[in-house]
């Protein structure tokens, strides 16, 4: 049975809520993603998303030097590495999310799978076409 760490990816960068919005871009524009976990005193707080940059600072006006603790998501959702990638696939559906975190059993951040992730790494397409249904449902 293939888990979830046999297709997240393990280059995780976590920002701090007292970070800019503009450092949270350039990071995700270099490292060519386009979510962050947001951590504080060694915990996932939330994460922030190019649309929430989009959607919650620029198109109210805010600038880059806008902190990211302002247009962030609260709470985070999360999965263990070691559970099968059906789990992913059901916690992304439920929250209608396209990027979740993993951790260890110790709850560390060891990576994240993206839709893109299910589409592209996992040989049968069914659970990328299944969290992408459950994803695209009107809230």
């Amino acid at each position: 049975m293939r888990t979830i760490k046999d297709l997240m990816s393990r280059d995780v960068q976590v920002i701090s809520p007292d970070a800019t919005i503009a450092e949270a871009a350039r990071c995700m524009r270099d490292g060519n993603f386009g979510m962050m976990p947001v951590g504080e005193n060694d915990r996932m707080i939330g994460s922030i998303s190019d649309r929430d940059i989009a959607v919650r600072a620029v198109a109210d006006g805010r600038g880059g030097d806008a902190k990211v603790r302002d247009v962030m998501s609260d709470g985070i959702r999360w999965a263990y590495e070691d559970e099968p990638i059906k789990r992913a696939v059901a916690i992304m559906g439920e929250h209608q999310i396209r990027r979740l975190p993993i951790v260890s059993r110790e709850k560390r951040l060891v990576g994240i799978v993206a839709l893109a992730d299910l589409a592209v790494k996992e040989t049968k397409k069914a659970p990328a076409a299944e969290a992408l249904c459950e994803i695209s449902e009107p809230a």
